[in-house]
């Protein structure tokens, strides 16, 4: 976070530390002073300096995106067969190529005009007014108008309009989660800071975006708009996202496809006029084997396929907010989360009470509600629910305050476990001190059962041992034993605990209260109480889930590295390496950074820019990755991530405009289920274009071997466009309905070499498109080796490829499991649409009016048995594959 210094239009000339300067020298240095800027003054520096908010990319025009829908190489070739099938009056394929190319497009123009909302929920944090001094006198301002030098007044409940340099507080504490990621309020104050504090400690300092919790301050203006921390991340968010994975593998293929296709189309039209056939049967030939070759169902297919997973997703508590984020789930293998409000549930709670009598850890919750605490703890928690501020806002099973984190934990615990009622607890108390950061505790003074009036103080446990004389015993009062409670914090702090300490005293009957209260003395030390962030349910499960299916799992907070560290421990995450932070990477190159994310599992006190170092670090060495958050501090590295994951509920704007993917549960658990349906999606688009290729290779291959076997031409033209309905019209869209194979988190993320087939597919490809091509011009040949007319020949050869196509679609049900382990109507829409194909074919051939048209011939029931017969052996050759492969995987895993 560079503070903005000399220049204009909210640009930085040279930093400058203003943490560590005076605030006499930064009034200096700004050319103001503590009564602020004179009105004449802050708008020359308006004009100077341009308004304080932030500035967004327009958004890309409507018809630049439409036009980005038709730029692949694959559409293009079909845009080419539509356009000379269209002039060739074959008015159906045309018309269906046309239609399938406008719903591709339409799809994903939606898809990415709903994208274009990014980072526009920043401006959603900027402050519509705010109190400045200008002319020596507190006006209202615009925060627009908020200029570098403006002295800016902080009270409660405000929102801080841009970056200051804090020269005056009063218990002032300021909600910063949203740059930082921690739950607690973090405590102001205007004294200097070494210069080589982090931004996240600079307690003089006050950052654009965030709320004041309690107190009061003033500050003086030392960035604005863009030149804010906030405006940092905005600078970062913006940009054009990054490609996913499905994307560039997608298209990789689609330029290999158009290349093989185009060089074997002009090679057999070439080499058909060499052997005599005329130009114009050539190039209708030509044309019909493109459209017959050429996978134009995949874009549609890939779509349908990603829609689904979006269903599938939404029903699991995760929206997709860009298509190919489906997918890019399914092939992540780290995820970089977010601590606070991702892994655990933004809520402070207690979680651990100290006495003399020993500890009592309250997190499993089967204590009986307190009913078996002995009376030192419930005089831990009647101290800490006495000197409190928090107020109930939901009296449900689950109570709710609102108010200091701190307050609102140390209240419920008390009222959960019986300790004090509500009514007690909220009762006006007789003299009441807030806490003080500076003094480190807070106390009050009520009347207790017995009518007696009692000083209750709650603080830092050095204090309060400054503050007591004695120590509760389970025997009565003893001599205040400072070591044994060293011992206990040490040891609470250790585990990431946030330690509050508790003490009290009878006052006697004739003592006065003045009306401050003085510095407490004569406590009795009653314990401790232990606070953190819990994780959130079934994360730690969550976490090895992830582990089993090859997924790296690394938490990247703004945290504190031994609270984070503690609460790594617990969900499971590898802590035997200490937490990278900032100020290390720091001192780190790329190279050394990788490496060193190699060996840890938790990244500590990092800045949203150090945050997408990460991510940027992790990229570099082949890594997809996955971040998850709610804070503001995330959203540069959302965007930047291969997928991106923010939290619905108590994610920000911010977060959620910049990630691809919404969590409405904010579960982190959800994320494992959504990357379980991303990859069935891409197993669905891998067996779907392992599907078109593979009978798309035989079409192409068998069309060639005839027009160098000195025969007839294989197929006529309009056969072959018959043929590309009848073989993947519909059958292929209905394979992307294939459901879970059932082993999705048991095997490792898809390798990066891979495409999106794997060897083994590409392998299988090719044996089943070679057998698939040779059967069909074989049957052929023979036909016309025993007599049969050309057209008798032609139509068998086509029911061959028809019934060989029909038995291949079933073997792409599954990549490593058998077809007969399968339910055969666990894909209805495919069992129907196949059967439908072999129907309509049977009717085109009898129907004269059709038969005529494609130069077809019925055939009877033997030859249909026999096309049946040929077809199944695609079946037989697949399963005897997959069954050598998984024999040898046998006997290698023994050896």
């Amino acid at each position: 976070m560079t503070p903005q210094s000399t220049g204009t239009n909210n640009t930085v000339a040279t930093p400058v530390p203003w943490h560590a300067l005076r605030s006499d020298e930064v009034f200096d240095a700004l050319s103001s002073g503590p009564g602020g800027l004179s009105t004449a003054e802050a708008s020359r520096r308006l004009a100077d300096y341009g308004p304080n908010e932030l500035s967004v990319a327009g958004a890309t025009p409507w018809w630049r995106v439409l036009l980005r829908q038709f730029t692949s190489p694959l559409i293009g070739i079909l845009l080419a067969a539509a356009v000379v099938t269209f002039i060739q009056q074959h008015w159906v394929d045309s018309g269906a190529i046309f239609l399938i190319l406008c719903i591709n497009a339409a799809l994903g123009f939606v898809q990415e005009r709903k994208a274009e909302a990014d980072v526009r929920a920043l401006q959603s944090l900027s402050t519509p007014s705010c109190r400045a001094l200008r002319d020596g006198t507190e006006q209202v301002v615009p925060g627009r108008d908020i200029v570098p030098g403006d002295v800016v007044l902080l009270e409660s409940g405000e929102r801080v309009p841009a970056d200051l340099r804090l020269v005056e507080t009063n218990g002032l504490q300021l909600d910063e989660s949203l740059l930082t990621g921690e739950p607690f309020a973090a405590t102001k104050h205007p004294a200097q800071v070494p210069a080589d504090t982090g931004a996240a400690d600079r307690a003089n300092m006050a950052f654009s975006g965030t709320f004041v919790g309690s107190g009061r301050g003033k500050g003086i203006t030392i960035a604005t708009g863009a030149g804010t921390a906030l405006g940092e991340i905005n600078a970062l968010v913006q940009g054009p996202p990054g490609k996913s994975p499905l994307q560039l593998l997608t298209h990789s293929l689609e330029r290999r496809i158009g290349l093989t296709v185009l060089a074997a189309l002009v090679f057999i039209f070439i080499a058909g006029l060499v052997l005599g056939n005329d130009v114009s049967t050539m190039f209708r030939t030509s044309v019909g084997l493109a459209v017959a070759t050429i996978p134009e169902s995949l874009p549609i297919v890939l779509t349908v396929a990603l829609s689904l997973g979006v269903s599938r997703m939404a029903k699991r508590n995760a929206i997709i907010r860009t298509l190919p984020a489906v997918e890019t789930l399914g092939s992540t293998n780290v995820i970089g989360s977010d601590k606070t409000g991702t892994l655990t549930e933004n809520r402070l709670t207690v979680e651990r009470i100290w006495t003399t009598a020993g500890l009592l850890d309250i997190t499993d919750g089967d204590d009986d509600s307190g009913a078996a605490d002995t009376p030192l703890v419930r005089a831990v928690l009647r101290a800490g629910a006495l000197t409190n501020e928090a107020t109930l806002t939901s009296e449900d099973e689950d109570l709710e305050y609102s108010g200091d984190a701190v307050d609102a934990a140390m209240a419920k615990a008390a009222v959960a476990r019986a300790a004090i009622t509500e009514q007690a607890r909220a009762a006006e108390p007789l003299a009441h001190q807030p806490y003080e950061p500076h003094l480190r505790y807070s106390q009050t003074v009520h009347t207790d059962a017995g009518g007696r009036r009692a000083l209750y103080v709650k603080g830092s446990p050095e204090a309060l041992m400054d503050a007591s004389g004695t120590m509760a015993l389970v025997s009565g009062e003893g001599p205040l034993d400072q070591a044994l409670i060293h011992s206990a914090n040490d040891a609470m702090g250790r585990d990431g605990l946030r330690v509050i300490a508790a003490g009290s005293r009878i006052l006697a009957a004739d003592e006065e209260l003045p009306s401050a209260l003085p510095a407490p003395s004569g406590l009795t030390f009653l314990g401790m109480e232990g606070m953190t962030d819990p994780p959130r349910a079934g994360v730690a499960e969550a976490i090895a889930t992830c582990r089993r299916a090859g997924i790296k799992v690394m938490m990247i907070t703004g945290d504190h590295p031994v609270t984070a560290t503690a609460i790594a421990s617990r969900l499971g995450l590898a802590t035997d390496k200490p937490a990278l932070t900032g100020a290390e990477m720091a001192e780190l190159d790329d190279h050394m950074l990788a490496a060193r994310l190699e060996q840890s599992s938790v990244a500590a006190r990092v800045s949203p820019v150090e945050k997408l170092r990460i991510v940027h670090a992790l990229q570099a060495t082949g890594k997809v990755v996955a971040v998850t958050g709610d804070g503001v501090n995330d959203a540069p590295a959302l965007k930047a991530a291969a997928i991106g994951v923010a939290m619905g509920k108590s994610g920000t704007d911010v977060a959620r405009e910049a990630a691809d993917v919404v969590l409405t549960d904010d579960n982190f658990v959800t994320i494992v289920h959504a990357v379980e349906e991303g990859r069935v999606t891409f197993a669905a688009i891998r067996k779907t274009t392992y599907f078109l290729l593979s009978t798309g290779a035989a079409a192409l291959v068998a069309v060639t071997l005839s027009v160098f076997a000195d025969t007839p031409l294989l197929f006529l033209p309009v056969q072959m466009l018959w043929m590309n309905v009848v073989t993947n019209g519909v059958q292929d869209i209905a394979l992307a309905f294939e459901p879970a194979e059932g082993d999705e988190l048991t095997r490792p993320p898809r390798p990066p070499t891979d495409g999106i087939l794997s060897r083994t597919l590409w392998f299988r490809a090719g044996i089943t498109g070679a057998w698939m091509a040779l059967a069909v011009i074989l049957s052929f040949i023979v036909e016309l080796h025993n007599g049969y007319p050309e057209i008798h020949a032609r139509t068998l050869a086509l029911t061959m490829f028809v019934m060989l196509s029909f038995f291949q679609v079933f073997s792409s049900r599954a990549e490593n499991k058998s077809l007969f382990q399968l339910r055969l109507l666990a894909n209805k829409p495919l069992l129907y649409t196949s059967l439908a194909a072999l129907a309509l074919h049977w009717a085109v051939m009898t129907w004269p009016v059709t038969a005529v048209l494609l130069e077809l011939t019925p055939l009877n029931a033997w030859e249909w048995l026999l096309c049946a017969a040929v077809g199944s052996t695609v079946l037989v050759i697949v399963e005897a594959e997959k069954a050598v492969r998984r024999w040898t995987h046998r006997n290698d895993a023994v050896e």
